[in-house]
Parts: structure tokens; sequence; C-alpha cells
């Protein structure tokens, strides 16, 4: 059985926090493992992270919506939004950064795309009528949903 839901909000830090907070509790009560649901939160906190810094980084914070669709072993979870296009229509590799340097020139960011792909057993981007479109696929087995939601 597929379970699909859906949530927008403004692309604004507290929106944006509020926002996967909702997701993950409900992924939680759909029967996600904790650890799992944990990486989920991980991957979609520095998807997210990146719409509000970036995407609209130029413009009034618009819309994102995320829609997640849960089967037996995998979760898909889309995140749209009409900010500014990744460069050149592509994501960024996701390298790891170079930690082997003085602690002064560590790099401030450049992890979260590594974590991302990490985390995800795909990711996939498109830009088409105005939006940025980005699939995070996770593979997943669901427990019994907790007793506790």
């Amino acid at each position: 059985m597929v379970k699909t839901f859906a949530c927008s909000f403004t692309a604004t830090n507290t929106d944006a926090r509020s926002s996967i907070s909702s997701v993950v509790a409900r992924l939680r009560t759909l029967g996600i493992p904790s650890a799992r649901a944990d990486e989920v939160q991980i991957a979609l906190t520095e998807a997210v992270n990146n719409v509000v810094e970036h995407a609209y980084a130029d413009a009034t914070p618009g819309d994102v919506r995320i829609k997640a669709e849960l089967t037996h072993d995998r979760l898909w979870i889309s995140i749209q939004d009409a900010g500014s296009p990744f460069p050149n229509g592509q994501l960024p590799e996701g390298k790891p950064a170079d930690v082997n340097v003085p602690v002064k020139s560590l790099p401030e960011g450049g992890f979260g795309w590594f974590l991302i792909r990490e985390l995800a057993s795909q990711v996939q981007y498109e830009r088409s009528e105005g939006s940025n479109n980005l699939t995070l696929c996770f593979e997943i087995q669901v427990t019994s949903p907790s007793a506790e939601a």
C-alpha cells in the first residue's frame, strides 16, 4: 500500500524547521524506523535549507512544497520551489570537503550535498515551468507504526 502526504510552507528558516519536523514526525507514525527517520531528516533539512538560503536568496521567500510517498521498501520525497535554478541546471557534485587542513582553513560549508547523496539512494533534479523539482529516494524497511503516535 502506498501512503502519500504533502505540505507547503514559506521559505523561511522558522517555517522550514517546523515543516521538516512535521514531515519527520508523520514518517515515524507511518512506521519508518527511528534511525532511518533521523537520516531522512538530515537529508531533508540540508535540501530545504538550500532552498531557503540559495533558491530564494535574492528574492522574497516563496512557497516550498514537500510531497512524500512511502511504499513498503522506499520513501520518495519531492521538494518543489519557484526560486532560482541550480547553476547550469545541475546539482552540486557533493564531494566531501577536505578536512585535512589547519582548523582555521576548514570550510564553513560544503557538506550538505555530500550528506544528501550519502543518505539517499537516488537524487534527481529537474527545472520545469519555472520550478525546481528535487526528488530524493530512500530505501526503507517499514515497521509497524508506533503505538505512541
